[in-house]
């Protein structure tokens, strides 16, 4: 006995120790539940509602003062109203914390209502209570078909239809949904095995949280799950008056999309509550704003949702100025053929390395099989993913002896390297998932195009040291050169780049693997569900290197307007919790980054499921037969066959396999009957996993299907299936990830149900080559092992186990790096959003606009002379300095500083009342004699350089003494300037952070780097920010202003975001709102929608002058050896 058994024998394990902590709860539960079914109906719905009043009111005091304060805001001085919102902001966290209590207290109660609804619903074909106008208003809506109303009763049924399905409800609580409820509602995870009822359990969690009328959200992976779950559980949350609805029901930025978010509860995507929070934060009218504050949310398949997409960001982008302008149309042929000849290159180093090894073994001679294995690893530099080199590396002693030669020339920090891969072309490394171009291969690239230093990066630095040294020359022509040097090295940058993504879409992404080609669209396919990832691109350029690789239309640059990675929007809620049956493989992950705790819950019943050890065969040939023979056997015993597969491409091999299976009896080609699913069949998803527990004629069913396909759905076993040995779970390779096997083998024994699980395995497979076939490989030579024999052995089992830990973290380490990246960005989302809030509700603008006005009086002050301040105050504030140079000299920055700022404050202050001035008797004549005519009129307004058109409500300006129109202004400016230079700062971003990549070849982090750089860039946007807002602010005036002047403002439009005009006086116009930006966010995610990207159609002519202008003709320039 170890000592890890010992010390559990003694102090039990983690999973004992959370069990006795919630055991007391779920007692309180079970104490609480006789007296709740003495109810009779009736009696039943009006204690939810005694207890829904009881939650609400327990925070009474604190929302009372809240609005007290609020009143209270209009009639405080600006500067005197931080305090306020900050008693506001103090309030509203201790609501929160005393729902919790309250919450926490009832909890007994509340479950024993949910457990007790759900058990009447099972047990009666009927539930007749006493109609409400909640009922009623249910039973007008016929795609509610739970529940109809006679007379003054509202019966409700117990089958309706769910996810297009009649479902009759059939389901009760037993004690492990209590347990898995209880840990739910304490905002952790609870692990409960496949088949336990997670969406049963989350009921009784989303039930008591949703009585506090803020919210709850019920998050799924995917909308056919949303919509789903929302119809097949609405009816139990209906019953008792709380409002259900699903956001992905409805279209963006909808009326209907924003009812969603006001019911009790909310069901929905993750990516769709993603992208909800990124529109409400662009929005410019507080009408188009859906969402509420972000209170509580249950995500179900935490692990997929917090880990697989966590690190993806959502983005809400649009084309840019000459976002046409790219390069991977022109250089594909070239890179084509330039992988061609590596190609070559690979498969003569592969043709040599078999023969000198072979001859080197066989003469006994070490030299030429050393000669032999430098040229396998010259191979494998060149293209990893070669199948000929993969089979070859397969066969006894042939990877160790190539990796004994890679540890060679890695000694001294892989200072002989460059020795080994001097002969190719590029060299791609599969670990890094990098590939670059060596010296031979810029130098075929040159001799293609006739040009040395085509794709040669400049040495900027020291061209730039050389220039400043120069002498002879003026200001302006040290200028004129430095634009022209940096404007160089950004072109060579961008067609060094173009060329690296290509190389990498040639070389590391196959076709049916990472992504498949459906209507002339590359789609992304998720590497675990196999799910194809609809409106998912991958970033810098890769996605327009594979469309150019496909020849499919290439869709032009975009510009990123609103992003945020799933990770930082779900740890902005108040509490969130998950659900999902594989988690603790994760729970150090769960708990550094969104401080979430594991639960693991014993099952309802013991599983029985046979887990048997991995079968290891040495090449993938020998696994596939052998699984084929497996599956024939099983199906021929009557067990259904559950394949999995951790690709489209080795689903559809399988397939071909089945289909021409040979009888070895008869010799004849039978073939077996089977079901696909996978990316290119997700649509029937839950059809197929519906039918992939039954038998027919005493044959099992067989069905491939990737890894983590059909999650959500159960598989159901018939009497006879169960009596066969149940459902058999076939994994055709390891996952790089344990929890995806354990989802996978969790498809069988649900619920006590008799399985099996078996893994075949061999040292071609992706993990076995990147990290656990050394010592397998060792050891099968060793033994002698012959083609088609495997090794099968726990031992074998916990190596390969071993493997997958090491991919797990090392996949962590870049998911804590990707999330460092995004905390630097999220820090400054998290301003930039909350001060486009306080413009777009007006309620804080006032305060956020003191702030501007000090934060400039102080950056004047601090970083000037007298005769800069002078100036700066001008420019800024236009207004004379309000204090004289002796002052400055003399008095302290503090007192000055504060004197500055009230001097500020009164000329602002002057200007707006003048403002108010100038219109109050115009709106008040309008509004008198023709405010029957218009509902919203156009204000002009001007800053001495554009003039501004703000639509306003006539009757609102007209009952506020033209403050509506002063607040207008401000909100406008605010809005239009903060989103301007926020999209500016996220494309420098991004920029900043591609370029830090090269800080790793000084000897530096380039994550550190990033977040200084950023840092400056963050500083910079905010100094350029205030000085526009409040250079506007402190201008802005109404021009001399007639009756007749007075024009009609549009109605304010909400989806199609209103686009404020605005011109300039002798110059260009401008708009206040990025139509590109509008149409980005009125964007819907959810369906795929026909677009019509902005392309490069074709290269210029072999007559045409050459792009790059140099005058020559194309075909004499740079479109030489390509067109």
């Amino acid at each position: 006995m170890n000592l890890t058994k010992i010390l559990t024998s003694l102090f039990g394990n983690k999973s004992t120790r959370d069990m006795k902590l919630i055991q007391p709860l779920v007692e309180k539960v079970k104490a609480a539940y006789p007296e709740i079914q003495k109810l009779d109906n009736d009696q039943l719905r009006q204690r939810t509602k005694d207890i829904q009043r009881q939650v609400q009111d327990s925070a009474k005091t604190q929302k009372e003062e809240i609005e007290r304060l609020k009143a209270t805001i209009e009639d405080t001085p600006i500067d005197e109203r931080a305090e306020i919102f900050a008693q506001i902001d103090k309030l509203e966290k201790e609501a929160l914390e005393v729902y919790e209590g309250v919450l926490n207290e009832v909890m007994p109660e509340v479950f024993s209502i949910v457990k007790e609804t759900a058990r009447r619903f099972a047990e009666n074909e009927e539930t007749i209570v006493t109609a409400t106008d909640f009922d009623r208003e249910l039973a007008g809506d016929p795609k509610k078909d739970f529940i109809t109303i006679d007379g003054d009763k509202a019966i409700y049924y117990n089958h309706w239809t769910a996810g297009g399905n009649d479902l009759k409800w059939e389901m009760v609580h037993y004690d492990v949904q209590l347990f898995g409820g209880t840990v739910l509602h304490q905002g952790k995870i609870a692990e409960m095995a496949t088949g336990e009822g997670k969406t049963l359990v989350a009921t009784l969690p989303v039930f008591l949280n949703a009585l506090t009328g803020n919210g709850v959200h019920v998050v799924t992976v995917n909308d056919y799950l949303a919509k789903r779950d929302s119809e097949w559980m609405g009816p139990l949350y209906m019953f008792h008056g709380l409002s259900v609805d699903c956001i992905d029901k409805h279209q963006p930025n909808s009326e209907a999309r924003r009812k969603a978010y006001q019911c009790d509860i909310t069901f929905g995507t993750n990516n769709e509550f993603g992208f909800d929070y990124l529109r409400d934060n662009m929005a410019i009218s507080p009408q188009d704003l859906v969402q509420r504050a972000h209170n509580y949310a249950i995500v179900d398949e935490v692990d997929s949702v917090l880990i697989d997409d966590a690190r993806t960001p959502l983005i809400i982008s649009g084309p840019v100025p000459k976002g046409d302008d790219q390069m991977f149309e022109e250089y594909q042929p070239l890179v084509e053929k330039l992988v061609g000849v590596q190609r070559q290159l690979a498969t003569q180093y592969l043709a040599e390395a078999k023969q000198k090894i072979a001859e080197g073994r066989e003469k006994n001679d070490k030299k030429l099989e050393e000669e032999g294995f430098l040229a396998l690893f010259r191979s494998h530099k060149c293209l990893p993913k070669n199948k000929p080199l993969i089979k070859f590396l397969s066969e006894e002693g042939i990877k160790s002896g190539m990796q004994n030669t890679e540890n060679t020339y890695m000694e001294n920090n892989n200072r002989r390297m460059p020795e080994a891969v001097e002969p190719l072309y590029f060299v791609v490394d599969e670990k890094l998932n990098s590939c670059d171009l060596t010296d031979k291969g810029t130098a075929w690239l040159a001799k293609q195009v006739n040009d040395a230093e085509l794709f040669v990066l400049p040495d900027i630095a020291s061209q730039l040291s050389a220039l400043e040294n120069e002498t002879g020359l003026s200001d302006e022509e040290r200028l004129n050169k430095k634009d022209e040097m940096l404007n160089h090295y950004a072109v060579q940058s961008e067609r060094v780049h173009t060329l690296q993504q290509l190389l990498k879409a040639y070389t590391m992404f196959n076709k049916d693997d990472e992504y498949v080609v459906i209507d002339g669209e590359v789609k992304i396919v998720d590497e675990q569900t196999g799910r194809i990832m609809e409106g998912r691109r991958w970033s810098d350029g890769l996605h327009q290197a594979v469309e150019a690789k496909e020849h499919v239309k290439v869709e032009a640059a975009t510009q990123t307007f609103a992003t945020i990675t799933l990770q930082n929007y779900f740890r902005m809620y108040h509490k969130l919790a998950g659900m999902t049956g594989t988690a603790s493989t994760e729970a150090g992950e769960f708990w550094d980054i969104y401080k979430l705790d594991v639960v693991e819950i014993p099952t309802n019943k013991p599983v029985i499921r046979d887990d048997m050890d991995d079968r290891v065969y040495k090449t993938a040939r020998e696994k596939y037969r052998a699984v084929i023979e497996e599956v024939v056997r099983l199906r021929k015993a009557g067990r259904p066959t559950l394949i999995g597969t951790t690709s489209v491409e080795i689903s559809e091999l399988l397939s071909r396999m089945l289909d021409m299976y040979v009888n070895p009896e008869t010799g004849k080609r039978e073939g077996i009957p089977h079901q696909v699913l996978n990316a290119k069949l997700h649509q029937k998803e839950a059809d197929i996993v519906a039918l992939a527990g039954q038998s027919t004629n005493g044959l099992g069913a067989v069905t491939i299907a990737t890894n983590m396909a059909g999650r959500g759905t159960d598989i159901k076993l018939s009497p006879e299936v169960k009596k066969a040995g149940g459902l058999a779970i076939i994994g055709t390779e390891r996952h790089e990830s344990r929890r995806v096997d354990r989802q996978l083998r969790g498809r069988a024994g649900r619920q006590g149900d008799p399985g099996s699980s078996l893994f075949f395995v061999s040292l071609e497979d992706k993990l076995m080559r990147l990290f656990g076939s050394e010592r397998i490989a060792t050891v099968m030579d060793r033994l002698g092992f012959k083609e088609g024999e495997m090794i099968e052995s726990p031992m074998i089992s916990r190596q390969i186990e071993r493997a997958q830990k090491k991919v797990e973290e090392n996949n962590f380490g870049i998911r804590k790096r990707l999330l460092e990246y995004d905390d630097v960005m999220n820090k400054q989302r998290t301003v930039i959003y909350e001060k486009r809030r306080h413009a777009l509700m007006g309620e804080r603008i006032g305060m956020d606009i003191s702030n501007m006005m000090w934060d400039r009086v102080v950056n004047i002050i601090e970083n000037n002379d007298y005769e800069g301040c002078k100036e700066e105050f001008l420019h800024i504030f236009a207004m004379e300095v309000p204090f004289s140079n002796e002052q400055f000299l003399n008095e302290q920055r503090e007192q000055l500083e504060e004197n500055a700022f009230q001097q500020v404050m009164e000329t602002f202050s002057r200007k707006t009342e003048r403002i108010r001035e100038v219109a109050q008797p115009i709106i008040k004549q309008v509004y008198e004699n023709q405010g029957q005519m218009y509902e919203r009129i156009m204000v002009p307004l001007t800053d001495g350089r554009k003039m501004y058109n703000i639509p306003c409500n006539l009757k609102e300006a007209y009952d506020t003494e033209s403050k509506s129109i002063v607040k207008e202004f401000e909100k406008q400016m605010l809005l239009h300037i903060i989103d301007e230079s926020w999209k500016e700062n996220l494309r420098e971003l991004d920029e900043l952070r591609h370029s830090v990549q090269n800080a790793s070849y000084e000897q530096k982090d380039p994550l550190l780097i990033f977040k200084l750089e950023s840092a400056k860039v963050w500083d910079t946007m905010i100094n350029e920010m205030n000085n526009r807002i409040v250079s506007i602010l402190m201008r802005g005036a109404i021009p001399e202003m007639q009756q007749q002047d007075v024009r009609e403002a549009a109605p304010e439009q909400r989806t199609q975001r209103q686009q404020y005009t605005e011109s300039k006086q002798q110059l260009g116009s401008e708009q206040l709102t990025d139509p590109n930006q509008a149409a980005a966010a009125a964007h819907d995610t959810r369906a795929q929608q026909p677009r019509t990207p902005i392309i490069k159609d074709k290269l210029p002519g072999r007559n045409d002058p050459c792009p790059c202008g140099s005058g020559k003709k194309f075909k004499q320039c740079h479109g030489r050896g390509i067109v």
